[in-house]
C-alpha cells in the first residue's frame, strides 16, 4: 500500500515536471520572437509572422526592405513602392480603415502607424486578439530600427539587419559631410493652402539637422502645424524647401516671390524635394536627405556663409 502511494506520488511529480518543462519551453519559444514597439509595449510571436497586414505605405515599403514582402497579404491605399506592392489588396486609406476587413483576412501580425491609424483602431484590433506592432519613427535611426524589428517579427532578420546597417553607414557618411557646416534656418513647406509645415519632432526635422540646418518651426505645435504669413515673416527663414504631392516642383513655391523681403526669397533659396523620398519613413529617405543637404549647402553659399 505504501509502495503504491509512493509510486503514485512519483508519477504525479513526473507529470508536474513535464508540464513545467513544457510551459517553460513554450515561454522560451515565445520570447525568441520579441520586440518592443514604439509605444514601449512588448510584442511577441510564437513563430515568425507569415500573414502580415501593413497599415501605412511607408510600413509596406519597410516590410519589403526587411525581406518580408512575400508575407504581406494586404496594405492600404497609395502603397506603391516597390512596384510589386501595387498588386497587394488595398483595404482603404490609412485613416479610414475597416476593422472587419482587416480581421477577415486573418493576419497573424498587423503593423500599424501610431499617429496615422489612431489609438482606437489599434485597441479594437488587440481586443479581438490580433497581434499589433505600432510603428512611429521620428529619427533616421528609427527608420533602421523599424526595418530590423520587422525582420525579427517576420523571421527575415539577416536581410533586415543588412539593409539597416547599410542605411546607417550611408547616414553617418552624409552627417559627417555637414557636421561643421554653418547652420541655415529652414522652413519646410508641406502645403500652401493651408500653409503647413512640420515641427522638430518630425523625421524631416532630423533630416534638416543632418544637413546642418535648423528647423524654423522646431518649437511649433502640433507635429504638422498650420501657420500664417505673419509668423513666417517674423521667423524669416534663410531657405524654404517644399514637398507638394508629386515628382514635379509645385508651382505655388514661386508664390513666395511676392515677399521679396524674406531672406530666403532675396537669395533665391526656394527648393523642392519630392515627397516620396523625404516624407516617407523608409530607407529611401536618404535619397531625399542627400538632395535636401545639397539644397541647404547651395543656400549656405548664396548667403555667403
Amino acid at each position: 500500500m505504501k509502495t503504491s502511494i509512493k509510486q503514485r506520488l512519483l508519477s504525479v511529480g513526473a507529470v508536474v515536471t513535464v508540464v513545467i518543462v513544457a510551459l517553460s519551453t513554450a515561454t522560451a519559444a515565445r520570447a525568441d520572437i520579441q520586440v518592443t514597439d514604439y509605444l514601449g509595449r512588448t510584442v511577441q510571436l510564437a513563430q515568425p509572422a507569415s500573414r502580415i497586414i501593413a497599415l501605412a505605405p511607408h510600413i509596406v515599403e519597410n516590410v519589403y526592405s526587411a525581406g518580408a514582402g512575400d508575407k504581406l497579404i494586404a496594405a492600404v491605399n497609395y502603397s506603391d513602392y516597390p512596384p510589386e506592392a501595387r498588386e497587394l489588396p488595398q483595404l482603404g486609406g490609412y485613416q479610414s480603415l475597416s476593422l472587419e476587413a482587416i480581421v477577415a483576412r486573418q493576419p497573424d501580425l498587423v503593423l500599424a502607424w501610431g499617429s496615422g491609424n489612431g489609438d482606437t483602431l489599434i485597441r479594437q484590433l488587440e481586443r479581438l486578439g490580433v497581434t499589433v506592432y505600432v510603428n512611429e519613427p521620428r529619427t533616421l535611426e528609427d527608420v533602421a530600427r523599424s526595418v530590423r524589428e520587422i525582420g525579427t517579427l517576420a523571421g527575415t532578420q539577416a536581410v533586415a539587419d543588412r539593409a539597416a546597417d547599410q542605411f546607417l553607414e550611408r547616414m553617418d557618411l552624409l552627417r559627417s559631410q555637414y557636421r561643421e557646416a554653418t547652420p541655415v534656418s529652414v522652413l519646410y513647406q508641406v502645403w500652401n493652402q493651408p500653409l503647413q509645415t512640420l515641427n522638430g519632432e518630425h523625421l524631416v526635422s532630423d533630416v534638416i539637422r543632418l544637413c546642418g540646418g535648423r528647423n524654423a518651426y522646431a518649437n511649433a505645435e502640433p507635429i504638422a502645424p498650420k501657420i500664417n504669413m505673419e509668423s513666417v515673416l517674423e521667423r524669416d527663414p534663410q531657405a524654404i524647401v517644399a514637398s507638394g504631392m508629386g515628382e514635379e516642383r509645385p508651382e505655388w513655391l514661386n508664390d513666395w516671390r511676392q515677399w521679396p523681403g524674406l531672406t530666403a526669397v532675396r537669395h533665391n533659396n526656394l527648393f523642392f524635394v519630392p515627397p516620396d523620398i523625404i516624407q516617407r519613413h523608409t530607407l529611401r529617405i536618404l535619397e531625399g536627405a542627400a538632395l535636401f543637404c545639397r539644397h541647404i549647402d547651395t543656400a549656405r553659399q548664396r548667403l555667403g556663409s
